[in-house]
């Protein structure tokens, strides 16, 4: 029986929340009639935040709560930013929709610099990202970064405390909270990788509700699903997680999908970079095929040092 009313798990952050309310009103516009509720949850992800994700267990800190949630029947589904979704879920959890990808680009943010390059000798940049901090290594090995964690207007506001000399972000979260204006200049593919997934959200739902899945596949958009597909197959063959700096950036192109994909030391700046092209109906096969081009350079040595 098609079920009138869907209850969303979601983080409290203002981006979670903007993110569920976004596909709260699709899911209305595709199904008249049909209620939609928000049940907000605190997660483990969002409550420590004296530490880097990467020695707190990994992104999947953001999701386990959620899932709870679907599986105890208090809600239906969860909505997440993709980055932030585990290469492989949990067994009885799916992934029925993936919205249309927004901009990809990490953002640049400072009150007093204009990009990257314009930052003196020393400047002081924030981000726990190891991905991030791999290609800042690699572009300025001068710099100093330090840590930076919280929702998006707790790392502005640090920044703007004069704690950092810039941060960087994600573009979308900046963008769909109405902050598009801090965003000095963006760090752009092929020079500089995003996450796997970046900027496009995600809905999880449990396997075993049809009914439920038949709904949420209404907002699935084909193109996106299938190049964030060899992105996180790429990220998966390489046993990749936020304790790892790995990039990744697919797209479709008239000849099929053109995938580029990093492994990086967020330590000492190196990086090992690798692409292929493929068919647009084997992304998991061009991810792997990334994979292994990239351990091929010695992306093993990296992705154990800093696992």
């Amino acid at each position: 029986m098609t079920p009138t009313t869907l209850r969303i798990a979601t983080r409290k952050s203002a981006l979670a929340l903007w993110q569920a309310e976004h596909v709260a009103t699709l899911l209305r516009a595709a199904h008249p009639g049909l209620t939609v509720e928000l049940v907000p949850m605190s997660t483990r992800g969002d409550e420590i935040l004296d530490r880097p994700l990467a020695t707190i267990g990994g992104k999947g800190l953001f999701l386990k709560e959620l899932e709870v949630a679907m599986l105890e029947g208090l809600a239906e589904l969860a909505v997440h930013s993709l980055k932030d979704v585990p290469a492989e879920l949990e067994p009885g959890f799916v992934l029925p929709a993936i919205l249309p990808r927004a901009d990809a680009a990490d953002a640049f943010v400072s009150n007093h610099y204009a990009d990257l390059a314009a930052l003196p000798r020393g400047a002081r940049v924030g981000t726990s990202s190891l991905r991030r901090q791999a290609q800042l290594r690699a572009a300025r090995p001068d710099l100093q970064l330090l840590d930076l964690r919280g929702n998006v207007g707790t790392r502005l506001a640090k920044l703007d405390a004069g704690d950092y000399d810039a941060i960087l972000l994600a573009c979308a979260g900046l963008e769909r909270l109405g902050l598009g204006a801090r965003i000095r200049s963006l760090l752009v593919a092929p020079d500089w990788l995003p996450a796997p997934g970046q900027a496009a959200i995600a809905i999880e739902a449990r396997e075993d509700q049809p009914a439920v899945l038949d709904l949420l596949r209404a907002l699935d958009d084909p193109d996106t699903r299938v190049t964030v597909t060899a992105e996180r197959a790429m990220n998966h063959a390489l046993g990749g997680s936020c304790t790892v700096p790995v990039g990744a950036w697919c797209v479709r192109t008239e000849h099929g999908l053109d995938l580029r994909g990093l492994v990086g030391d967020a330590a000492g700046g190196r990086l090992i970079v690798a692409a292929a092209q493929g068919p647009a109906n084997a992304p998991e096969a061009l991810g792997r095929e990334v994979a292994e081009a990239l351990l091929a350079q010695g992306a093993r040595s990296l992705l154990d040092r800093d696992h």
